[in-house]
């Protein structure tokens, strides 16, 4: 009979994690009791002999002969001095901070069940009787409702795919979302010194950044950005470009347009690996104020802490699993290739490798460096630790590409059902809107659930490339806002709220 395969035992123990865990709770609060009535002891024993009393009042006697001794100029240039060079750097080194932000909910003329999808498949003649089969089963268990949004020009008969249409649907997007963020902050368009677009497929000319500039009638030395081609995690690339330019340029307001176009890149051929985006794929966006005010953090959202993006282009089976080409008959789209899901994993664990001692506690710290000597210098076999990322963030917007990325996740985060929540929710009621599902199920998270003060909110997004981008905020306030592209999910909210 053959001999069972034994389990690879865990290293540490489920037992020995949860008692460090359970120790560093108690031993926190008693180490900080101790340093206190150390310095109390101390403090009393030297105030109770005068010696302490002496010094300050020697220390105080020998400054006052010091401030007479140095010429007045020169105290005055030195003040001076050290006066700009705060001003410089406090300037130079300011924090990032989320005013507002809003996702667009499109009109409810453009819904697309899963009866339409097939219908429209059909009616447009360009589909084999194997590709409308494979994607009516896809679509019946990929996460998607029956109330997703597709742009105009799909909903035609003959479908209306041409520049003019993909303009209509932008345009919808994007004047949409700017102009709700705006009214709802009361910033005017002229106030806007930044403004960062990204949309992967779609880059017509004059940019998307100039048709916002031209709608909105922005001001001349705006400086505006355009990223194109960087997939699904552009989003949180456009964060970082914003980051970076908020620590050059004081006292900005920067907009950011995160979005897809799905008009002109309907793919009509019959390759399984290509049609996956059909399916899949929905009409949405975002728009974001970002600031460096500080008179600003009043009333801001969120605080940047941190921005980690990594990218694996320098593989080759990595730079090719998300790829736009043409088939074999000349029909060009997007090739989702098997490996995907094996080199998303890969691109997370580099991006956790990097974000994990910037945001976990030291307790997961020591978890994970123990398991990490047992593997590498010990040589034990054993599995990876996987830290608990539950102690270090509080919502979890996750890339809502499909249900296996996140139900991939979800697994291999060890994440319960309501830290997963938001994510499904934006797959069932908007699919895969590209770089905006994050902010979407941001703002899930903000009209369901609520988000209170000092919560911690951890944004990832996978893309071509390939990359893995992720952010981290901090909530400033209390916020418990209904977003109008949540409003059904809250039926009994009469206003929208924020504290």
């Amino acid at each position: 009979m053959a001999e069972q395969e034994q389990p690879v035992p865990e290293f540490p123990s489920q037992r020995l994690a949860k008692t460090l865990q359970a120790s560093a709770a108690i031993a926190k609060p008693a180490l900080a009791a101790l340093g206190g009535a150390l310095i109390f002891a101390n403090a009393k024993h030297r105030i109770g002999d005068g010696s302490s009393r002496a010094a300050m009042y020697d220390n105080l006697e020998a400054f006052r002969a010091w401030t007479l001794a140095v010429d007045g100029t020169t105290l005055a240039i030195v003040l001076l001095t050290v006066t700009l060079l705060y001003l410089l750097f406090s300037k130079r080194s300011s924090s990032a901070y989320i005013v507002d932000f809003t996702v667009y909910k499109p009109p409810e003329n453009l819904k697309c069940s899963h009866a339409l999808f097939h219908e429209e498949s059909v009616a447009s003649g360009k589909f084999t009787k194997d590709s409308l089969e494979f994607q009516s089963r896809l679509i019946a268990r990929s996460g998607l409702g029956d109330e997703t949004y597709l742009p105009p020009g799909l909903h035609t008969t003959p479908l209306d795919i041409t520049m003019d249409t993909a303009r209509q649907e932008a345009e919808m997007v994007m004047f949409g979302a700017v102009g709700d963020v705006l009214e709802r902050t009361g910033i005017k368009p002229r106030d806007v010194g930044i403004l960062i677009v990204n949309c992967s497929l779609f880059n017509p000319t004059p940019s998307l950044s100039a048709m916002i500039i031209n709608h909105f009638k922005m001001r001349s030395d705006i400086r505006s950005y355009n990223l194109s081609g960087m997939g699904c995690s552009a989003g949180m690339i456009s964060v970082s470009l914003a980051n970076e330019l908020l620590k050059v340029y004081p006292n900005q307001y920067v907009v950011i347009v995160s979005t897809e176009n799905i008009t002109q890149n309907w793919y009509f051929g019959n390759e399984r690996s290509m049609l996956i985006p059909n399916v899949l794929f929905r009409m949405g966006g975002a728009a974001i104020v970002m600031t460096n005010k500080d008179s600003e953090r009043h009333r801001a959202k969120y605080k940047l802490n941190h921005v980690i993006r990594d990218h694996l282009g320098a593989d080759d089976d990595a730079f090719r699993c998300v790829y736009q080409k043409p088939d074999a008959t000349g029909e060009v789209g997007v090739e989702l290739k098997k490996n995907l899901v094996k080199i998303a994993g890969k691109a997370l664990q580099r991006n956790l490798s990097r974000l994990a001692p910037l945001v976990l506690p030291p307790s997961e710290m020591s978890l994970f460096a123990m398991n990490w000597i047992a593997q590498k210098v010990v040589g034990m076999k054993v599995r990876t630790y996987v830290p608990d990322f539950k102690t270090a963030f509080d919502h979890f917007c996750l890339h809502a590409g499909g249900r296996g990325v996140i139900e991939g996740l979800e697994k291999q985060l060890g994440l319960p059902k309501d830290k997963v929540e938001p994510n499904f929710q934006t797959l069932e009621w908007y699919g895969n809107t590209s770089s905006a599902t994050v902010w979407y199920s941001l703002a899930y998270a903000e009209t369901v659930q609520s988000v209170r003060k000092g919560d911690v909110v951890w944004q990832v997004g996978f893309g071509s490339g390939f990359k893995c981008n992720s952010a981290v905020w901090t909530a400033l306030r209390n916020i418990d806002f209904v977003h109008e592209a949540w409003r059904h999910r809250r039926p009994g909210a009469s206003g929208k709220k924020s504290a």
